[in-house]
C-alpha cells in the first residue's frame, strides 16, 4: 500500500514536489493525529474515512498517498495553524489532488469528510469507476 507518512510536507502547495511526467498528480490527505490514549484517531470522520482511502490507494497501480497528521484538537482548532492558512483545510479528514498547471502546482480537487465515503465521488475524483 502505498500510503507516505514521512515526507516533509512544504510551507505551502505551490513548493510540493510532483512526480515527473505531464499527467503528475500528488494525493494528500490531512488527518488529524492518533490519540495517545487509544492509538485511534481522535475524530470520528478520520476513523470512518481511513478503510476507504486504505482500499482506494492500495495496489500495485494505485497512486500513492501522502498522508499529513494536523495534531491533536487544540492544534486543529486553531484557526491560524499551517494546515488550514497555508493550505486551505477547513474540514479532516481532507484527500486532496494536486497538479501542474501552466507549470505551477496547484490544487485541483478536493473531498472532504463524508464525500470521501460517497464512492461514486471518490470514483470521480480518482478518475476511475469504483
Amino acid at each position: 500500500m502505498p500510503l507516505i507518512t514521512d515526507f516533509a510536507l512544504p510551507a505551502s502547495p505551490k513548493h510540493l514536489e510532483l512526480p515527473e511526467g505531464t499527467d503528475a498528480k500528488a494525493y494528500l490527505v490531512f488527518v488529524t493525529s492518533d490519540d495517545p490514549v487509544t492509538g485511534q484517531s481522535w475524530c470520528p470522520d478520520v476513523r470512518a474515512a481511513w478503510p476507504a482511502l486504505e482500499a482506494t490507494f492500495s495496489g500495485a497501480s494505485a497512486p500513492a498517498l501522502r498522508v499529513v497528521e494536523v495534531g491533536q484538537k487544540p492544534e486543529w482548532k486553531d484557526l491560524q495553524n499551517i494546515y488550514r492558512t497555508n493550505w486551505k483545510i477547513s474540514c479532516i479528514p481532507a484527500l486532496v489532488r494536486y497538479e501542474r498547471v501552466n507549470g505551477e502546482t496547484v490544487e485541483t480537487g478536493k473531498l472532504m469528510e463524508g464525500e470521501i465515503l460517497d464512492k461514486k465521488k471518490l470514483g470521480e475524483f480518482m478518475g476511475t469507476t469504483l
